[in-house]
Protein backbone atom coordinates (compact mmCIF):
# COMPACT_ATOMS: atom_id res chain seq x y z
CA UNK A 1 0.00 0.00 0.00
CA UNK A 2 1.05 3.34 -0.85
CA UNK A 3 1.80 6.41 2.10
CA UNK A 4 -0.36 9.30 1.94
CA UNK A 5 0.61 13.21 2.33
CA UNK A 6 -1.30 16.33 2.60
CA UNK A 7 -0.14 18.32 -0.22
CA UNK A 8 -2.63 21.85 0.54
CA UNK A 9 -5.31 22.72 3.10
CA UNK A 10 -7.40 25.35 3.72
CA UNK A 11 -10.64 26.81 5.68
CA UNK A 12 -12.87 30.07 5.88
CA UNK A 13 -12.96 32.24 9.47
CA UNK A 14 -15.07 30.43 11.62
CA UNK A 15 -17.62 32.43 13.11
CA UNK A 16 -21.27 34.02 11.88
CA UNK A 17 -20.63 34.09 8.23
CA UNK A 18 -22.90 35.74 5.88
CA UNK A 19 -21.98 33.26 2.74
CA UNK A 20 -24.37 30.49 2.49
CA UNK A 21 -23.22 26.79 2.14
CA UNK A 22 -22.15 26.79 -1.52
CA UNK A 23 -19.97 30.56 -0.85
CA UNK A 24 -18.39 28.87 2.18
CA UNK A 25 -17.17 25.43 0.62
CA UNK A 26 -15.83 27.67 -2.42
CA UNK A 27 -13.85 29.65 0.30
CA UNK A 28 -12.46 26.85 1.94
CA UNK A 29 -11.67 25.14 -1.48
CA UNK A 30 -10.31 27.63 -2.74
CA UNK A 31 -7.85 28.59 0.14
CA UNK A 32 -6.61 24.83 -0.24
CA UNK A 33 -5.80 25.32 -3.89
CA UNK A 34 -4.14 28.67 -3.31
CA UNK A 35 -1.59 26.68 -0.50
CA UNK A 36 -0.36 24.08 -2.69
CA UNK A 37 3.10 25.33 -3.16
CA UNK A 38 3.30 23.84 -7.13
CA UNK A 39 0.49 24.65 -9.86
CA UNK A 40 -2.81 22.90 -8.79
CA UNK A 41 -5.90 22.14 -10.60
CA UNK A 42 -9.30 20.72 -9.56
CA UNK A 43 -9.27 18.73 -12.55
CA UNK A 44 -6.28 16.20 -10.90
CA UNK A 45 -8.71 15.43 -8.25
CA UNK A 46 -10.13 11.77 -8.33
CA UNK A 47 -12.47 11.89 -5.31
CA UNK A 48 -13.83 14.10 -2.52
CA UNK A 49 -15.23 13.20 0.68
CA UNK A 50 -17.34 15.96 2.50
CA UNK A 51 -18.57 15.72 6.08
CA UNK A 52 -21.46 17.72 7.45
CA UNK A 53 -24.75 17.01 9.72
CA UNK A 54 -26.71 18.73 7.13
CA UNK A 55 -27.80 21.16 10.22
CA UNK A 56 -31.00 22.78 10.00
CA UNK A 57 -31.80 20.49 7.88
CA UNK A 58 -31.11 22.98 5.08
CA UNK A 59 -29.40 20.72 2.56
CA UNK A 60 -29.81 16.99 3.64
CA UNK A 61 -29.80 15.07 0.05
CA UNK A 62 -27.33 15.53 -2.29
CA UNK A 63 -24.87 18.11 -0.48
CA UNK A 64 -21.49 17.18 -1.54
CA UNK A 65 -22.68 17.20 -5.29
CA UNK A 66 -24.18 20.99 -4.60
CA UNK A 67 -20.93 22.09 -2.84
CA UNK A 68 -18.06 20.15 -5.48
CA UNK A 69 -19.79 21.84 -8.40
CA UNK A 70 -19.05 25.15 -7.54
CA UNK A 71 -15.72 24.27 -6.66
CA UNK A 72 -14.23 23.20 -9.78
CA UNK A 73 -15.06 19.01 -9.50
CA UNK A 74 -17.95 18.90 -11.81
CA UNK A 75 -17.90 15.26 -12.99
CA UNK A 76 -15.92 13.51 -9.58
CA UNK A 77 -17.40 10.78 -7.35
CA UNK A 78 -18.47 12.97 -4.35
CA UNK A 79 -20.34 11.95 -1.39
CA UNK A 80 -21.40 13.51 1.97
CA UNK A 81 -19.36 11.81 4.89
CA UNK A 82 -22.21 11.54 8.28
CA UNK A 83 -20.55 10.95 11.64
CA UNK A 84 -22.11 14.08 13.83
CA UNK A 85 -19.15 15.99 14.89
CA UNK A 86 -16.84 13.43 13.96
CA UNK A 87 -18.24 13.99 10.56
CA UNK A 88 -15.25 15.21 8.42
CA UNK A 89 -12.43 13.57 10.65
CA UNK A 90 -14.39 10.59 9.05
CA UNK A 91 -13.94 12.28 5.69
CA UNK A 92 -10.45 12.24 6.14
CA UNK A 93 -10.25 8.51 7.13
CA UNK A 94 -12.35 8.26 3.87
CA UNK A 95 -9.88 9.97 1.62
CA UNK A 96 -7.06 8.21 3.38
CA UNK A 97 -8.14 5.17 2.51
CA UNK A 98 -9.20 5.84 -1.03
CA UNK A 99 -5.55 6.73 -1.89
CA UNK A 100 -3.63 3.75 0.35
CA UNK A 101 -5.77 1.12 -1.67
CA UNK A 102 -4.51 2.27 -4.81
CA UNK A 103 -7.91 3.32 -5.88
CA UNK A 104 -7.45 7.02 -6.58
CA UNK A 105 -4.26 9.00 -6.28
CA UNK A 106 -5.24 12.78 -5.31
CA UNK A 107 -8.46 13.24 -3.03
CA UNK A 108 -9.81 16.08 -0.92
CA UNK A 109 -10.90 15.70 2.40
CA UNK A 110 -13.13 18.58 3.84
CA UNK A 111 -16.26 19.74 6.11
CA UNK A 112 -19.19 22.27 6.17
CA UNK A 113 -21.75 23.26 8.41
CA UNK A 114 -24.04 26.32 8.65
CA UNK A 115 -25.63 26.89 11.98
CA UNK A 116 -25.93 30.61 13.01
CA UNK A 117 -29.20 30.99 10.59
CA UNK A 118 -31.53 29.04 12.94
CA UNK A 119 -33.32 30.29 16.14
CA UNK A 120 -31.84 28.81 19.39
CA UNK A 121 -34.73 26.37 19.75
CA UNK A 122 -33.74 25.23 16.34
CA UNK A 123 -30.36 25.14 17.29
CA UNK A 124 -30.86 22.60 20.33
CA UNK A 125 -32.66 20.31 18.45
CA UNK A 126 -30.86 20.18 15.78
CA UNK A 127 -27.86 19.63 18.05
CA UNK A 128 -29.63 16.95 19.74
CA UNK A 129 -30.33 14.87 16.90
CA UNK A 130 -26.76 13.27 17.64
CA UNK A 131 -27.27 11.93 20.54
CA UNK A 132 -30.04 9.31 21.82
CA UNK A 133 -32.54 10.64 20.43
CA UNK A 134 -35.39 8.47 21.82
CA UNK A 135 -33.92 7.86 25.63
CA UNK A 136 -31.74 10.98 26.02
CA UNK A 137 -33.38 13.84 23.56
CA UNK A 138 -36.98 12.95 24.25
CA UNK A 139 -35.95 12.90 27.83
CA UNK A 140 -34.56 16.40 28.03
CA UNK A 141 -31.26 15.70 28.15
CA UNK A 142 -29.07 18.29 26.34
CA UNK A 143 -25.50 17.93 25.23
CA UNK A 144 -24.31 20.36 28.06
CA UNK A 145 -26.21 18.29 30.28
CA UNK A 146 -24.96 14.93 28.74
CA UNK A 147 -21.56 16.70 29.62
CA UNK A 148 -21.74 18.31 32.71
CA UNK A 149 -23.11 14.44 33.70
CA UNK A 150 -19.48 13.49 32.99
CA UNK A 151 -17.72 16.56 34.58
CA UNK A 152 -20.02 15.61 37.93
CA UNK A 153 -19.02 12.47 38.37
CA UNK A 154 -15.72 12.81 37.19
CA UNK A 155 -15.49 14.99 40.01
CA UNK A 156 -16.97 12.59 42.30
CA UNK A 157 -14.30 9.99 41.19
CA UNK A 158 -10.84 11.54 41.01
CA UNK A 159 -8.94 14.84 42.64
CA UNK A 160 -10.45 17.12 40.44
CA UNK A 161 -13.04 20.22 40.56
CA UNK A 162 -14.15 22.99 38.38
CA UNK A 163 -11.23 24.95 38.97
CA UNK A 164 -9.31 22.57 36.54
CA UNK A 165 -11.93 23.08 33.53
CA UNK A 166 -11.16 26.77 34.29
CA UNK A 167 -7.73 26.13 33.33
CA UNK A 168 -8.43 24.49 30.18
CA UNK A 169 -10.83 27.66 29.20
CA UNK A 170 -7.81 30.10 30.04
CA UNK A 171 -5.21 28.08 27.94
CA UNK A 172 -7.70 27.76 24.63
CA UNK A 173 -8.58 31.13 24.91
CA UNK A 174 -5.26 32.10 25.28
CA UNK A 175 -4.16 29.84 22.76
CA UNK A 176 -6.60 31.38 19.87
CA UNK A 177 -6.31 35.30 20.30
CA UNK A 178 -4.20 35.22 17.73
CA UNK A 179 -5.68 32.87 15.59
CA UNK A 180 -7.12 34.56 12.83
CA UNK A 181 -9.75 32.05 11.46
CA UNK A 182 -11.15 32.04 14.76
CA UNK A 183 -14.20 32.50 16.27
CA UNK A 184 -13.80 33.86 19.67
CA UNK A 185 -10.59 35.97 19.65
CA UNK A 186 -10.13 37.28 23.10
CA UNK A 187 -8.71 37.00 26.54
CA UNK A 188 -9.90 35.34 29.50
CA UNK A 189 -9.10 35.71 33.08
CA UNK A 190 -9.50 32.75 35.51
CA UNK A 191 -11.77 34.58 37.77
CA UNK A 192 -13.92 35.57 34.37
CA UNK A 193 -14.17 31.85 33.32
CA UNK A 194 -14.97 30.80 36.54
CA UNK A 195 -17.51 32.62 37.16
CA UNK A 196 -19.47 32.71 33.91
CA UNK A 197 -22.70 31.99 33.15
CA UNK A 198 -24.57 28.58 34.34
CA UNK A 199 -25.09 26.70 31.41
CA UNK A 200 -25.43 23.21 33.08
CA UNK A 201 -24.33 22.59 36.17
CA UNK A 202 -21.20 22.53 36.54
CA UNK A 203 -20.51 23.66 33.15
CA UNK A 204 -20.51 27.41 32.83
CA UNK A 205 -20.27 29.46 29.70
CA UNK A 206 -17.06 29.42 29.14
CA UNK A 207 -16.72 25.61 29.62
CA UNK A 208 -18.56 25.56 26.14
CA UNK A 209 -17.77 25.50 22.76
CA UNK A 210 -19.89 28.14 20.02
CA UNK A 211 -22.09 27.39 17.53
CA UNK A 212 -20.37 28.46 14.24
CA UNK A 213 -20.71 28.66 10.55
CA UNK A 214 -17.61 27.23 8.59
CA UNK A 215 -16.02 25.28 6.09
CA UNK A 216 -12.59 23.75 5.63
CA UNK A 217 -10.57 21.27 2.89
CA UNK A 218 -7.90 19.53 2.95
CA UNK A 219 -5.77 17.76 -0.07
CA UNK A 220 -4.42 14.42 0.09
CA UNK A 221 -1.73 12.62 -2.44
CA UNK A 222 -0.17 9.58 -2.86
CA UNK A 223 3.24 8.99 -2.01
CA UNK A 224 4.04 8.72 -6.17
CA UNK A 225 2.58 11.86 -6.66
CA UNK A 226 3.51 14.45 -4.13
CA UNK A 227 6.50 15.79 -5.67
CA UNK A 228 3.84 17.07 -8.15
CA UNK A 229 2.12 19.43 -5.83
CA UNK A 230 5.23 20.07 -3.36
CA UNK A 231 8.58 19.55 -1.86
CA UNK A 232 7.50 20.08 1.81
CA UNK A 233 4.84 17.71 2.39
CA UNK A 234 3.03 16.86 5.56
CA UNK A 235 2.39 13.00 6.25
CA UNK A 236 -0.33 11.49 7.53
CA UNK A 237 1.28 8.37 9.43
CA UNK A 238 -1.91 6.77 11.04
CA UNK A 239 -5.37 6.70 10.90
CA UNK A 240 -7.70 5.19 13.19
CA UNK A 241 -11.60 5.20 14.42
CA UNK A 242 -13.73 3.32 16.67
CA UNK A 243 -17.31 3.25 18.04
CA UNK A 244 -19.11 3.30 21.58
CA UNK A 245 -22.91 3.01 23.06
CA UNK A 246 -24.46 5.84 22.01
CA UNK A 247 -26.35 6.64 25.32
CA UNK A 248 -24.42 7.68 28.65
CA UNK A 249 -26.72 5.43 30.69
CA UNK A 250 -25.68 1.96 28.55
CA UNK A 251 -21.83 2.80 28.73
CA UNK A 252 -20.16 0.89 32.19
CA UNK A 253 -18.19 4.45 32.58
CA UNK A 254 -18.83 7.89 31.51
CA UNK A 255 -15.64 9.27 32.63
CA UNK A 256 -13.83 7.64 30.23
CA UNK A 257 -14.27 7.43 25.75
CA UNK A 258 -13.51 3.50 24.75
CA UNK A 259 -13.71 4.71 21.29
CA UNK A 260 -11.37 7.50 21.91
CA UNK A 261 -8.91 4.72 23.47
CA UNK A 262 -9.44 2.48 20.80
CA UNK A 263 -8.34 4.32 18.08
CA UNK A 264 -6.14 6.11 19.59
CA UNK A 265 -4.06 2.65 20.21
CA UNK A 266 -5.02 1.21 17.06
CA UNK A 267 -3.17 4.54 15.83
CA UNK A 268 -0.19 4.60 17.80
CA UNK A 269 0.61 1.17 17.14
CA UNK A 270 -0.09 1.32 13.48
CA UNK A 271 2.43 4.79 13.33
CA UNK A 272 4.89 3.01 15.53
CA UNK A 273 4.81 6.18 18.22
CA UNK A 274 3.81 7.03 21.69
CA UNK A 275 2.02 9.80 23.32
CA UNK A 276 5.16 11.19 23.74
CA UNK A 277 6.59 11.38 20.28
CA UNK A 278 3.65 13.74 20.39
CA UNK A 279 4.51 17.90 19.87
CA UNK A 280 0.65 18.68 19.63
CA UNK A 281 -2.55 17.73 19.34
CA UNK A 282 -5.96 19.55 18.01
CA UNK A 283 -8.27 17.62 20.50
CA UNK A 284 -12.04 17.46 20.57
CA UNK A 285 -12.78 20.07 22.90
CA UNK A 286 -16.82 20.80 22.66
CA UNK A 287 -16.93 21.28 26.64
CA UNK A 288 -13.82 21.44 28.69
CA UNK A 289 -14.52 18.37 30.44
CA UNK A 290 -13.79 16.73 27.04
CA UNK A 291 -10.25 18.14 26.62
CA UNK A 292 -9.83 16.46 30.14
CA UNK A 293 -10.87 13.19 29.46
CA UNK A 294 -9.40 13.24 25.66
CA UNK A 295 -5.69 14.04 27.45
CA UNK A 296 -6.14 10.73 29.65
CA UNK A 297 -7.60 8.69 26.67
CA UNK A 298 -4.92 9.52 24.37
CA UNK A 299 -2.61 8.86 26.95
CA UNK A 300 -1.03 12.93 27.78
CA UNK A 301 -2.27 12.22 31.46
CA UNK A 302 -2.61 9.57 33.29
CA UNK A 303 -6.12 8.19 34.61
CA UNK A 304 -7.74 10.22 37.19
CA UNK A 305 -4.89 12.70 36.56
CA UNK A 306 -6.45 15.13 33.46
CA UNK A 307 -6.99 18.06 36.56
CA UNK A 308 -3.45 17.69 37.58
CA UNK A 309 -1.92 18.20 33.49
CA UNK A 310 -4.30 21.15 33.25
CA UNK A 311 -3.72 22.44 36.76
CA UNK A 312 0.48 22.25 35.92
CA UNK A 313 -0.40 24.00 32.26
CA UNK A 314 1.22 20.88 30.70
CA UNK A 315 -0.86 21.41 27.11
CA UNK A 316 0.25 25.59 27.04
CA UNK A 317 2.08 26.09 24.13
CA UNK A 318 5.43 25.93 24.27
CA UNK A 319 5.59 25.85 28.08
CA UNK A 320 4.47 22.08 28.77
CA UNK A 321 4.80 18.83 27.38
CA UNK A 322 2.77 18.05 24.35
CA UNK A 323 1.16 21.28 23.25
CA UNK A 324 -2.98 20.70 23.28
CA UNK A 325 -5.21 22.86 20.79
CA UNK A 326 -2.69 25.20 19.54
CA UNK A 327 -5.38 26.94 17.57
CA UNK A 328 -7.51 27.50 20.02
CA UNK A 329 -9.62 24.27 20.00
CA UNK A 330 -13.35 24.16 19.10
CA UNK A 331 -13.54 26.27 22.83
CA UNK A 332 -11.78 29.39 21.03
CA UNK A 333 -11.63 28.70 17.18
CA UNK A 334 -15.13 27.52 16.88
CA UNK A 335 -17.31 24.30 16.33
CA UNK A 336 -18.86 24.39 12.99
CA UNK A 337 -19.68 20.13 13.26
CA UNK A 338 -18.98 18.89 9.82
CA UNK A 339 -16.07 21.10 9.30
CA UNK A 340 -14.56 20.86 12.99
CA UNK A 341 -12.38 17.17 11.58
CA UNK A 342 -10.64 18.68 8.61
CA UNK A 343 -10.02 22.00 10.39
CA UNK A 344 -8.26 20.49 12.89
CA UNK A 345 -6.02 19.20 10.26
CA UNK A 346 -5.62 22.55 8.68
CA UNK A 347 -4.10 23.33 11.91
CA UNK A 348 -1.78 20.79 12.18
CA UNK A 349 -0.52 20.98 8.17
CA UNK A 350 0.26 24.84 9.24
CA UNK A 351 1.58 24.21 11.96
CA UNK A 352 4.39 21.43 10.64
CA UNK A 353 5.20 23.68 8.26
CA UNK A 354 5.42 26.68 10.61
CA UNK A 355 2.90 28.73 8.74
CA UNK A 356 0.45 29.84 11.25
CA UNK A 357 0.68 33.40 12.74
CA UNK A 358 4.39 33.41 14.66
CA UNK A 359 3.21 34.36 17.97
CA UNK A 360 1.27 30.77 18.08
CA UNK A 361 3.58 28.80 16.64
CA UNK A 362 4.63 25.46 18.23
CA UNK A 363 8.39 25.46 18.21
CA UNK A 364 9.86 22.46 16.33
CA UNK A 365 7.23 20.67 16.16
CA UNK A 366 7.27 17.39 13.74
CA UNK A 367 4.82 15.34 15.05
CA UNK A 368 0.93 15.99 15.13
CA UNK A 369 -2.12 14.36 16.83
CA UNK A 370 -5.84 15.30 15.83
CA UNK A 371 -9.03 13.93 17.94
CA UNK A 372 -12.72 13.93 16.13
CA UNK A 373 -15.28 12.81 18.39
CA UNK A 374 -19.14 11.95 17.07
CA UNK A 375 -21.64 13.43 20.11
CA UNK A 376 -20.87 12.41 23.79
CA UNK A 377 -17.89 10.09 22.47
CA UNK A 378 -20.29 7.22 20.05
CA UNK A 379 -17.59 7.78 17.21
CA UNK A 380 -14.08 8.83 17.26
CA UNK A 381 -11.04 9.53 14.64
CA UNK A 382 -7.77 9.73 15.32
CA UNK A 383 -4.92 10.68 13.27
CA UNK A 384 -1.41 11.13 13.54
CA UNK A 385 0.99 13.19 11.02
CA UNK A 386 5.14 13.92 10.25
CA UNK A 387 6.99 15.93 8.83
CA UNK A 388 9.03 12.89 7.21
CA UNK A 389 7.75 9.68 5.28
CA UNK A 390 7.82 6.72 7.34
Amino acid sequence: MVDVAIVGAGQTKYGNHQLGMKGMWAEAARSAYDSVDKDFQPSQIDEAFIGSVAFGGGQLGNTAALLTEHSGMQGKPVRRVENACASSGFALRDAWMAIKSGQADVVIAGGIEKMNDLTPERKRFWLGVSGDTEWERLAGLTFPGTYALMARRYFHEFESSHDDLVHISVKNHYHGLDNTVAHIRKDVTFDKAKNGFMVADPLTLYDCCPTSDGASCVILAADHVVRQFTEDPVWIHASAAASDYLALHDRPSITQLVATQLAAKRAYSMANLTPSNIDLAEVHDCFTIAELLATEDLGFAKRGEGGLFARESRGRRNDGETCINPSGGLKSKGHPLGATGTGQTVEIFKQLRSEVEPSRQVRDASTALSHNVGGSGATCAVHLYGRDAK
